[in-house]
């Protein structure tokens, strides 16, 4: 019996970090990162951007591709948060992983990172179809630009891209501007713009081509101009967030540390701006900035403090909702002037802008429609770079009863005086009628 306790015990202490550790509502921060490399010496290549991981608190577990042993989940239960997939030339995942397992991770709200390169695998290719974006077909191609390349020692080569074509969104790249360009030697790929989850973050200079640089053209390239996505990221439906690229280089200490200087331009950065660049957006990916929550959703009509069962047409009420950011640490107060309820019965009947108190608490007072039935008070809050937010209540509308329209209704006042006329007026004929000679 005695040992029975130890082993409990000591199956809880070691458990316990992990729970403390996991995802959750409250902290909503990814903290178990699965790392799946190619070869473990990406682990000391890339060093620096693992350590900045590290650094705010991530706890990451290296892994080969191809370990037999390595599973996303077990008994139903996933053992991470997150998963970064540095093995680019992985012709099959070990394990219990394959492409069906880690869509399901994703699709179970979970976050993912994919760096590609020139030699991707066809199963590398295949994660990122199903992330919403295709690799350039052609096996040997890689990002070409013979104007906007970034100067080096080797003269000629034109697929070392220095682009600083970054999305507009302080949510995504954080307030600080990058300054310098960011080094990128890759494969490219395209988004298709009728997908509006997957967002281009790094684009190619117009004059930038998909092709095989080894080899010379002899029918137009595929991939072509700002067309070609060099980093992109995607946010589901559910809020899980993803990025995917075509360079693995592109987080190497080698590409963290290089000057660069970008051709045409006189200025030369003594340092890349690939590490703020993907720093930053690692928090985004990794749910520290831009993740929004809704709480204490209320509604009353005005003057009273208890939510009703139900609304009369014609009725005022207010209606309220906290919202706050993550910050990476705590939850601060969500401050924007674009938030909206609707009073919703298969169409908005009232669509009212919510006023902000500056302190998370968003309200708006309104009228209920002069139209009974079911309705829902519901809130659509979607934003670039800023989690979903999708907030419904139902609530019933009753008419009047009986005993509560108006003794007299002003409206009816010349049917009245119609009505009253004309009992005045028979009244009038018959007494003339009955007493005229």
């Amino acid at each position: 019996m005695g040992k029975l306790w130890l082993i409990c015990i000591a199956s809880i202490s070691i458990l316990l970090p992990f729970l403390c550790n996991a995802f959750s509502p409250e902290t909503p921060t990814d903290r178990r990162v699965l790392v799946l490399l190619d070869d473990f010496a990406i682990k000391s290549s890339h060093s620096l951007y693992f350590n900045a991981l590290k650094s705010r608190g991530f706890d990451l577990e290296f892994k080969l591709a191809d370990d037999p042993k390595i599973a996303l989940q077990r008994y139903g239960q996933y053992l991470y948060d997150a998963l970064i997939l540095f093995c680019p030339s992985v012709e099959r995942f070990g394990g219990s992983i394959d492409v069906a397992a880690i869509v399901n991770f994703v699709d179970s709200g979970h976050d993912l990172i994919v760096a590609a390169d020139v030699n991707a695998s066809d199963l590398i290719r295949e994660v990122g179809t199903e992330c919403g974006v295709d690799f350039d077909e052609d096996p040997s191609a890689m990002v070409i630009d013979h104007i906007g390349y970034a100067v080096s020692g080797t003269e000629g080569d034109h697929t070392l891209i220095a682009s600083d074509d970054f999305i507009k969104s302080d949510v995504i790249l954080g307030g600080k501007r990058i300054e310098a360009p960011i080094l990128f030697r890759g494969i490219g790929h395209s988004v298709s713009p009728a997908n509006s989850l997957v967002l281009k973050v790094l684009s190619a200079s117009p004059s930038a081509y998909s092709a095989n640089p080894k080899s010379k053209l002899s029918t137009p390239p595929s991939l072509t101009g700002s067309a070609i996505s060099l980093v992109s990221i995607v946010q589901a439906r559910n809020n899980a967030r993803l990025l995917i690229t075509g360079s693995l280089s592109m987080f190497s200490n080698r590409f963290f540390r290089s000057g660069v200087q970008k051709a045409g331009s006189q200025t030369k950065h003594e340092k890349s701006g690939n590490e703020q660049f993907l720093t930053e957006i690692s928090k985004w990916i990794f749910h520290e900035r831009g993740h929004l929550k809704a709480v204490n959703v209320k509604h009353h009509r005005v003057g009273e403090t208890d939510e009703p069962a139900l609304y009369r047409i014609n009725d005022e009420l207010e209606y309220s909702v906290e919202i706050y950011e993550w910050s990476g640490t705590s939850w601060e107060p969500y401050v924007a002037n674009d938030v909206q309820v609707q009073f919703y019965m298969m169409s908005p009947y009232v669509l009212k802008t919510l006023s902000s108190d500056k302190k998370g608490l968003y309200s708006a007072s309104f009228k209920v429609p002069d139209v009974y039935g079911v309705f829902q008070f519901k809130v659509e809050h979607q934003k670039l770079g800023y989690t979903s937010l999708s907030l419904s209540k139902q609530i019933p509308v009753r008419p009047y009863r009986h005993n509560e329209y108006e003794r007299f209704i002003p409206a009816a006042y010349p049917y009245y005086g119609a009505a009253f006329s004309m009992m005045a007026g028979f009244f009038i004929f018959s007494f003339v009628h009955l007493y005229s000679k």
